[in-house]
């Protein structure tokens, strides 16, 4: 059993060894479990696409005459944003769209750009009109608000993921007779196409299942900067069904992140426009495992194809009620580029990059390995499959007067 106190002593002597949660199968299949456990101090995980629960919030500052936004209309690059704080705080989510025509932003052509383009348009340093119309009180007298703002310019500006690294998720498919456009791609009709959204075995709660290791407080690679998991995610749902190696059958746990968007890179954060959907950002997560024991190790061997998914229709509407599962594949065969569903081959497409998902994993244990990150014991633990927490759906209920 070690420490992460040992092991950052190691790490800061540069002595640490260092794996990518893709090498270290061979490594430990050709040491065996128990010296592998001994001489292996960290696994990296990593996954990178896009994570529509993402957004930020910053503060502009003060102008003269003051004005208070805080239930105001607040624009910034003509996408809107979420103006019910104190007088010069705002949020804006990945997935915003101009109010004045959303369609524009959803369909390519004249216009494509959401709260995602935002968020990237502000790491690449470029200036953006930040409009305000306010209400104006005694205190904050002013009531419009027309200037250029850049990144520089605001006093903080700190990504908040609400929901990041799904657990798992579904292949999402179309049995109608007609093409759909879902937040999981275009989907062709008549089991045209399958499209998946994970890294399989690099993705990180898929190397640490029930959550051992990482928890609240886990320092991560977010964006190409240090990052923590603030909490769990929304929408976490442990107490799924899992596999004998405690790998979730469908969509379970996820994140909620937190970091300093001015050190953010924008290879690791892109605006990206979803067809018939809308906007997003695709965002690159990195997270260190430490190998405390042989338990841990165990579950950073996961392999692809020891990884099962869902294969979802998406016609039929996409909710716990009327979705309707037509299968169960695994990761080695999405990657495959095929899989094989009612008698037929059906061509796979990630919209989750595996390159991408190399490069941050590769580049997390190089920071490791030359002192530059220092890993984290965490300060509280993510509701896991064994605590009771489940996930609820809505139930609607309509008020009597309506």
């Amino acid at each position: 059993m070690k420490t992460i106190k040992e092991i950052n002593e190691r790490i800061k002597k540069g002595e640490a060894v260092v794996f990518t949660a893709e090498e270290i199968v061979e490594f430990a299949e050709k040491k065996g479990f128990k010296k592998a456990a001994q001489l292996v101090d960290v696994v990296t995980t990593a996954t990178f696409g896009p994570m529509c629960s993402s957004g930020i919030y910053f503060n502009i500052g003060q102008s003269k005459p003051r004005i208070k936004l805080g239930g105001g209309k607040v624009t910034l690059g003509g996408v809107p944003c979420y103006a019910a704080f104190a007088a010069g705080d705002l949020f804006l989510g990945a997935n915003a769209l101009p109010e004045e025509d959303p369609r524009n932003a959803i369909y390519p052509g004249e216009f494509k750009y959401g709260g995602g383009h935002v968020i990237q348009d502000l790491i690449e340093g470029k200036d953006l009109i930040l409009e305000a119309n306010a209400y104006g009180t005694d205190c904050y007298p002013r009531r419009h608000l027309r200037t250029y703002i850049n990144i520089k310019d605001l006093n903080e500006v700190i990504l908040f993921n609400m929901r990041n690294c799904y657990q798992n998720y579904n292949v999402a498919v179309n049995v109608s007779d007609k093409p759909i456009y879902t937040y999981m791609g275009i989907l062709k009709p008549n089991l045209g196409n399958a499209n998946y959204c994970s890294a399989g075995s690099l993705s990180p709660l898929l190397n640490d299942p029930y959550y051992k290791t990482i928890g609240i407080g886990t320092k991560i690679f977010l964006a190409g900067a240090v990052g923590f998991i603030s909490w769990w995610g929304t929408q976490h749902n442990p107490g799924v069904e899992r596999t004998e190696k405690g790998i979730p059958k469908c969509p379970a746990g996820t994140l909620s992140l937190i970091g300093d968007l001015k050190e953010t890179d924008p290879s690791w954060l892109i605006g990206t426009s979803m067809y018939g959907y809308g906007a997003t950002l695709s965002v690159g997560v990195g997270i260190p495992i430490p190998v405390l024991n042989e338990e841990i190790l165990s579950y950073v061997c996961v392999k692809d194809e020891d990884i099962v998914a869902p294969v979802v229709d998406y016609a039929k509407g996409y909710s716990p009620e009327n979705s309707d599962v037509l299968g169960v594949v695994n990761y080695a065969q999405l990657k495959s580029g095929k899989i094989e569903l009612a008698g037929r081959e059906i061509p796979t497409g990630s919209l989750s990059s595996l390159k991408k998902a190399r490069e941050i994993a590769g580049i997390l244990k190089a920071w490791i390995k030359e002192g530059k990150f220092f890993l984290s014991e965490a300060q509280g633990k993510l509701p896991s499959a064994d605590s009771g927490y489940r996930f609820k759906t809505l139930k609607e209920r309509i008020p009597k007067d309506v």
